[in-house]
């Protein structure tokens, strides 16, 4: 480990979506350029947007990709416990990537610190015994006083572990330098003396116009502002809570490149109810020429060239969504027409002729869309795996996330796991049409039927794509963060004589 021993550093923010999952990726990419074996950590996080590791565990997509960002194998190690909302006031519970059964948010919260804190912290242990370092990132805001009782993923974490903590704060959001001193103040002295600076992030402008803030808070809190990150476009990494656009929104904040051909393709993703790995379709969105939308409408579905549903945690619940909306009928007209619909996981078992469901909504037998020759029963035992093989003449590899085991009945050729009958598709794969070769096969394949001069790139490699996005991360810290300040705190934890801020929780 050159010498350098197991250190840590909790990021933490002020609120959800302040940039934690970006910053703690970025400090990954960062270390990982100067030779440190360093690995992400996530105590407790809520995502219905998942990912299988090479063991067959189930962790947040978003450590993943901060897994990728540290140059490091996903493992269910960065993130012992996933939550996955089936509903306003229940989810499930992954341990350790393996489901441990259902809880109501107050069952959780009461159970959780007493029965999860140990498994917790013996996974950081253990990440720490075989890194350099380990960045970990907080949930929500750690001033979320109510839960502070049960809390294991941010001052509950950092107090059990001894992690110096640096708090996150959106300036785009306004007020960042009331949040910074707030969530401070609202710690009890104990947390507080943990908490060692503040991270500015998504400035716009010129930054020296901070500095009079900046030496403000300083002056208030005895902490520093370690870096003024700048607002970029397109440096999210794969979202947790949710899309970060409206639904009728672009999925990328970049701007498209123009078609490699004549003509483009227009993707509508139909977005269900607590709709899972919506992810799937951002290797769509980076193919030149290629637009994808979020559309929840009739009108904009007949208006597309390809219809993709995706991934759900609640399939009975979004396929009565679908029919409530008419979009049930839009879709069997494409189907009618001959125009391209690919059902991924959940959206896949809608597609099908029936579902049994006695486990996820409890709903019993249930008649589904009719366009493909399936039937699927929900089974106690979830499906966690890591498929590959080829299809349409090019390899392809995916990750399978399901309790619905489908029986194929027909259909005109196997698709993956799943099968195509007339211009319907579907399979139980996530993230095959990241495998270069065999998403262009697929996309020559939905032109031809939709009748659009529309050519795939012949170079678009969403690997490398990804790969740059991580080094852009890197490069935010390198460039504009206290790199030396970051590596004294992930080195010698917590600086002594941190002052207490009244009037702080009991």
């Amino acid at each position: 480990m050159n010498g350098r021993g197991g250190g840590a550093l909790l990021v933490a923010g002020t609120t959800s979506d302040a940039g934690k999952s970006v910053v703690t990726a970025g400090i990954c990419r960062w270390l990982a350029r100067q030779g440190w074996k360093v690995a992400p950590f996530k105590a407790q996080n809520m995502s219905l947007n998942s990912f299988v590791t090479r063991e067959g565990a189930e962790i947040g997509r978003a450590q993943a990709m901060q897994a990728a960002a540290a140059r490091a194998e996903p493992s269910a190690l960065m993130n012992p416990v996933l939550l996955k909302p089936g509903g306003d006031r229940t989810s499930q519970v992954v341990l350790l990537g393996r489901p441990a059964g259902e809880l109501s948010a107050r069952g959780y919260h009461e159970e959780r610190r007493g029965r999860l804190l140990a498994t917790v912290t013996d996974c950081l242990e253990q990440l720490r015994a075989t890194h350099d370092a380990v960045i970990c990132e907080g949930a929500g805001s750690p001033a979320e006083i109510n839960l502070r009782r049960g809390d294991i993923v941010n001052m509950g974490l950092a107090r059990a572990a001894g992690l110096p903590v640096v708090v996150v704060g959106d300036i785009d959001r306004g007020g960042v330098f009331a949040s910074f001193f707030g969530t401070t103040a609202l710690l009890s002295a104990g947390d507080q003396r943990l908490i060692a600076g503040y991270l500015v992030n998504k400035f716009r402008g010129d930054a020296t116009l901070l500095d009079p803030g900046l030496d403000m808070l300083r002056s208030l809190t005895g902490r520093p502002v370690l870096g003024v990150l700048p607002f970029r476009h397109g440096l999210g990494i794969d979202e947790e809570d949710g899309l970060r656009m409206s639904l009728r929104g672009t999925v990328r904040e970049a701007s498209a490149a123009p078609p490699h051909g004549p003509d483009v393709l227009r993707v509508a993703v139909v977005p269900l109810p607590l709709m899972s790995n919506f992810t799937d379709v951002d290797a769509l969105a980076a193919e030149p020429g290629v637009a994808v939308r979020f559309s929840d409408r009739p009108e904009e579905l007949a208006d597309a060239d390809l219809v993709i549903l995706p991934g759900t945690r609640g399939t009975v619940h979004a396929l009565a969504w679908l029919r409530e909306r008419g979009l049930d009928a839009a879709l069997a007209r494409r189907a009618a027409e001959g125009r391209p619909v690919l059902g991924i996981c959940g959206g896949f078992q809608i597609l099908g002729e029936r579902i049994e469901d006695e486990v996820e909504s409890k709903a019993g037998t249930v008649p589904g869309l009719g366009l493909l020759p399936v039937r699927v029963r929900f089974a106690r035992a979830k499906t966690l795996a890591r498929p590959g093989g080829h299809a349409l003449g090019e390899p392809v590899s995916g990750y399978e996330i399901h309790h619905g085991v489908a029986e194929l009945t027909g259909g005109d050729e196997p698709f993956l796991d799943g099968c195509r009958s007339g211009s319907v598709w579907g399979t139980h794969w996530h993230g095959s049409l990241e495998s270069d070769g065999f998403r262009r096969a697929f996309l020559r394949r939905i032109a031809a039927d939709a009748s659009r001069a529309f050519v795939p790139a012949p170079d678009t490699r969403f690997g490398a794509l990804r790969e740059e996005q991580l080094e852009r991360l890197g490069d935010l810290i390198e460039e504009h963060a206290d790199t030396a300040a970051l590596l004294r705190l992930i080195e010698e934890g917590v600086p002594d004589g941190l002052p207490f801020i009244p009037p702080g929780a009991p």
